[in-house]
């Protein structure tokens, strides 16, 4: 299928201001709840992923994943348009609640306004609920760092996973 609406990046990371109105928000959030209610058995996140990267790359021991549903799993800048849709879709499966929202939060770390928007919209980041889904966006991001990806995030990530090492020992 052709898609004629321009992403909303060139690049999976937010590097400028985005202008995008209320109701895009509101879109994004009914899509991914949608995307969330779809059973299968496709998988997006492992548990074994996550109980060796999340120590390994966080430096705490993997969450307690309270719920798992089903994720886009791919949820960044140049997969989203204006007006709304949501492109490539060949990773898409089961991962901890809030797995989605908390990679757009990640890939939206440059640009700080834009990434309180995404935690307002979505609010199982910063809860219980959502540390499983954060620490393993963060774990699979900075495993790209290690590698010499998304350098630009490097910085940010570090202080996500002090903030997500805080949060586990509270």
């Amino acid at each position: 299928m052709r898609v004629d609406e321009p992403v909303l990046s060139d690049d999976p990371i937010l590097r400028h201001d985005l202008q995008v109105p209320d109701s895009w928000w509101t879109g994004l959030a009914g899509v991914l709840e949608k995307v969330a209610a779809v059973s299968t058995d496709r998988v997006a996140v492992r548990q074994q992923y996550m109980d060796r990267a999340i120590p390994e790359f966080v430096g705490i021991p993997a969450p307690a994943v309270f719920c798992w549903t089903t994720a886009h799993a791919d949820v960044h800048w140049a997969n989203l348009t204006q007006p709304l849709r949501l492109l490539d879709w060949e990773g898409w499966g089961r991962s901890p609640e809030g797995f989605d929202a908390a990679t757009l939060y990640a890939y939206s770390l440059l640009q700080p306004d834009t990434a309180a928007r995404v935690r307002a919209v979505f609010p199982v980041l910063g809860g219980p609920a959502g540390l499983a889904a954060e620490a393993s966006v963060c774990a699979q991001l900075l495993q790209t760092v290690s590698r010499g990806d998304n350098l630009t995030l490097a910085d940010p990530l570090r202080d996500w996973s002090e903030e997500l090492r805080r949060r586990q020992a509270a």
